[in-house]
């Protein structure tokens, strides 16, 4: 924020470092192996008096005077050049840190300079015990000097106490101090082994070859069983996030933990083999690789500590973007261009929006990220939409914890979003357009108070039944919708009739056959393990069938119908006829209509790109349900988009149990509600309803408007009810508090119908809703005591449910008042009564049955007693909000 960026946009400063790094790392170790291999080499030659030894000894002095001295050196300066280019903030804080230590650590480098030219140009020309004794002081400075840039390492990944004292010794005798000390001073060893086994290979002397091989796999192995322990150990100091993102979470850390396995496996196979009798040029060819596995295995372990750091390039105190926790309320709050001090664009507006993006992108983005190269931001985004970036960057370092926050107001993600969205992916945006419905006609059906003997009252369970509509890559809707149904003979006492009745029920024309529009059947037994009749749900029904007895309803379990019309119309609400039959005459008893609100707008391709797949109008398409299953296995190590490319695609409820279709799951993975709404949390947190209505089919200009009752024209949204996202997310994973992907989920969301997280009441999904009589304690419409919200006061199970709930004579609620999230009076986008039918039918008024003193709907005298329920009669009622 206070430095200028070097943009590189297709190699990346990340990579340049990565290079210079992993040279100067092997090096810099061979010098401090290589020390300590020449000299106890040479007291071996001067004690057993092998002149071909000590010769060969000698010989290589050049060798590390040219390497590890001149190269080293200029590799080490180049270190310092290319970081403070790339990550100039954290070069700062590290020398003003540190620079007692880099003036020792440059001492010490001197005088393994000096040490070293003396024993190479003095090699021979003075006596063997002051010879050797610049021998040792060689290898003394060298490890020295590795003891105190480990120190400075150590303290990247670790500070320790640092973070309270601001101390120079805490920071440099931090917690992996030790372990990475001896860790690195093995690797020393072990490269030193390797350097004799690639040099032993050009000696012509094929005994002195062998001597020098025996001798040099000591070096390798003797180190390699302390090497394995410091490395377990060396994990365990640092932090649980580090750990977890390294080798759990972290996707981008495989290849290279794979990369470090198979070299070590390689160097250590490899050095064994030449010991084995071979001709001189299978030695040759396999010392040669030796170098090059040291090399691929030095960056397998540097690359891993550079994972292990992240989302910081100094742990705790600084991000990789080179901002510091400590500023990030500022800068969120006053806006990060305004503080920035290399760029001329101070703030965003309308015309300059790309512009101020493409600023942010480079100030924030560019110190681990290319465009297109090595870690490319293309790649990586090409499969959000321009709001799915958004959402992206609100999420950085919640649930992906490697990432850092962004830093910067709305305004400024936006920017961002539509930089990387428009000008480096090319896109567009469309705007939305609100979906205009045709007014249907609706005919309401007879009903004679005075002559008619019942009364039949339907409605839909859940008042909106989603399906996720494309079986061919997963299902977790299946089209399912259930109609429940009671038949009330009207007297001064009505009966429910429960026996002798055979209660039918049909779809209206144009919608009889949902196996043309729906993959379902084609996909039923891969995914639900049944194979089905055409145009057969799940529980056996058709669009078109008879009832049976469930408790005190009538009820018709999983119809599969579906929005889409023969004639290509998308209707989200379809009527069904219901008619009760006396079972022994045949007569009709009643009939009536009722609405099975089924959608397949579902709020994926928001984010996720793809668009619409039916008419562009509704449904999920291919590219956004794979975008989908690419996410998820790159977030999860599964293989979902691979098998489902291979003809198996899968339920999601196959791993995530969900009481909505009947799914146990498995008990190590989270419930289906709480992964899906624990994830997406940590990603719309902020929005209030509106998160709601980036996935289910609730908006008011989208394809359906689910959310259509009493309660949305009286200002109570989603979350009076349900709570924010983050509220409905934090409620649902503690119920499996236990679990590390509910912490992980959880740490990053912050309450705010609640005080705290440990308020929260923890809640299992579909079975503990919301209860109605926390807002309608004495069955009042309104309630003196009402303080905005239902959340975290649940019905206690699945019989309380508002769906499942009886007054006090066996009257389901939903009879009188509706369906859930369409309560009487609702507004129907496709016709304002649609959802009122039997309201109208009965009394001529759209509210709940009975409202408004129509009780002779069932009773055939004037009621003047509350008999449902508390406070029904003469109270005052509020004006129909459908008239």
């Amino acid at each position: 924020m206070n430095y200028p960026v070097w943009y590189l946009p297709q190699v990346g400063g990340g990579l340049l470092i990565a290079i210079i790094a992993v040279l100067h790392v092997v090096i810099s170790h061979l010098a401090v192996g290589g020390g300590l291999f020449l000299v106890l080499t040479e007291r071996k030659a001067v004690l057993t008096k092998n002149s071909a030894l000590l010769e060969y000894v000698r010989k290589h002095t050049w060798f590390f005077l040219l390497l590890t001295m001149v190269f080293g050196g200029m590799s080490g300066v180049g270190i310092w050049f290319i970081i403070s280019l790339v990550n100039p903030a954290a070069t700062s804080s590290l020398i003003h840190t540190f620079v007692f230590g880099w003036a020792i650590e440059w001492v010490f480098f001197i005088g393994e300079i000096v040490a070293l030219l003396i024993y190479h140009y003095r090699f021979g020309k003075m006596d063997d015990k002051s010879h050797m004794t610049l021998g040792w002081l060689y290898f003394i400075f060298a490890w020295l000097s590795l003891f105190v840039i480990n120190g400075i390492l150590g303290f990247m990944l670790t500070p320790g106490k640092w973070m309270e004292t601001g101390s120079f010794w805490h920071g440099f005798v931090n917690p992996s101090f030790l372990p990475s000390m001896i860790f690195r001073t093995c690797i020393a060893l072990i490269f030193a082994g390797v350097f004799g086994l690639v040099t032993g290979a050009w000696l012509k002397d094929k005994e002195m070859r062998r001597t020098i091989f025996r001798l040099c796999a000591k070096w390798m192995y003797f180190p390699l069983l302390i090497l394995v322990f410091t490395g377990i150990y060396y994990t365990r100091v640092i932090s649980a996030e580090s750990f977890e993102n390294l080798f759990h979470f972290n996707r981008e850390s495989t290849p290279f933990i794979t990369l470090i396995i198979v070299s070590s496996v390689l160097l250590f196979g490899l050095g064994l083999f030449t010991l084995v009798k071979s001709s001189q040029a299978v030695q040759k060819i396999g010392a040669l690789t030796l170098v090059v596995i040291c090399f691929a295995w030095m960056a397998g372990f540097e690359y891993m500590r550079e994972i292990a750091r992240k989302p910081f390039v100094l742990y705790g105190n600084m991000y990789s973007t080179g901002i510091t926790p400590a500023q990030m309320d500022s800068v969120n709050t006053e806006g990060f261009l305004k503080l920035a001090k290399w760029t001329e664009v101070k703030e965003v507006t309308d015309e300059n929006i790309l512009e101020a993006g493409a600023e942010i992108f480079r100030l924030q983005c560019m110190a681990c990220h290319t465009v297109d190269g090595y870690n490319g931001v293309l790649n990586k985004s090409d499969q959000l939409t321009e709001r799915g970036l958004e959402a992206l960057l609100s999420g950085m370092g919640k649930v992906n914890s490697y990432m850092p926050p962004f830093a910067g107001t709305g305004e400024e993600k936006r920017a961002v979003a539509a930089y990387i969205y428009r000008e480096l992916l090319g896109k567009t945006t469309a705007p939305e357009v609100e979906h205009i419905a045709e007014e249907l006609p609706l005919e309401i059906l007879p009903f004679d108070p005075d002559t008619s003997e019942y009364v039949l009252l339907v409605w839909n369970d859940l008042g909106m039944h989603c399906i996720s509509d494309n079986e061919k890559y997963f299902s977790f809707l299946p089209p399912a919708n259930t109609f429940n149904a009671q038949l009330f003979k009207r007297g001064p006492l009505p009966e429910l009739i429960n026996s002798g009745i055979t209660m039918e029920y049909s779809v209206e024309e144009g919608f009889e056959h949902p196996e043309y529009h729906s993959m379902f059947w084609d996909y039923d037994e891969e995914i639900f393990g049944v194979d089905l009749p055409e145009g057969t749900g799940l529980m056996g029904k058709g669009v078109q069938g008879t009832m049976e007895v469930h408790g005190p309803v009538y009820a018709a379990n999983m119809i599969p119908v579906v929005p889409y019309m023969d004639n290509k119309t998308y209707n989200p609400y379809p009527l069904f006829t219901i008619r009760a039959f006396d079972e022994s005459t045949g007569e009709m008893l009643a009939y009536t209509k009722a609405v099975a609100p089924t959608s397949t707008e579902m709020g994926c391709r928001n984010c996720h790109e793809g668009g619409w797949a039916w008419n562009d109008v509704s449904g999920m398409a291919d590219l956004t349900a794979i975008n989908i299953l690419a996410a998820h296995d790159r977030f999860n190590g599964t293989t979902l988009l691979e098998d489902a490319e291979n003809g198996k695609p899968k339920l999601c409820q196959s791993c995530h149990a969900d009481p909505a279709v009947m799914a146990p799951g498995l008990p190590e993975v989270l419930n289906f509600s709480a992964a899906i709404h624990g994830f997406h949390a940590n990603y719309l947190s902020g929005m209030d309803q509106e998160a709601c209505n980036m996935c289910h089919p609730s908006r008011v200009e989208g394809n359906t408007n689910c959310f259509r009752g009493r309660h949305s024209e009286v200002g109570v949204g989603c979350t009076e009810c349900h709570g924010t996202l983050e509220d409905h997310a934090l409620g649902l994973l503690a119920v499996q508090s236990d679990l590390k992907a509910s912490a992980r989920l959880a740490r990053g969301l912050e309450p705010v119908y609640a005080g705290s997280k440990e308020e929260i009441i923890p809640r299992k999904p579909w079975l503990m809703e919301p209860d109605c009589r926390s807002c309608h304690t004495n069955f009042n419409i309104f309630e003196d005591g009402f303080d905005g919200t239902a959340f975290n006061r649940w019905v206690p199970g699945f019989e309380a449910l508002y769906r499942n709930r009886t007054d006090n004579h066996g009257v389901m609620c939903a009879a009188c008042h509706g369906s859930t999230h369409a309560i009487y009076g609702a507004y129907n986008k496709y016709g304002l009564q649609r959802d009122n039918q039997q309201a109208l039918q009965y009394q001529g008024l759209a509210g709940t049955i009975g409202t408004h003193g129509q009780c002779m709907v069932c009773h055939t005298i004037e009621m003047t007693s509350n008999g449902h329920h508390r406070n029904m009669v003469n109270r005052e009622v509020p004006a129909l909000l459908v008239e």
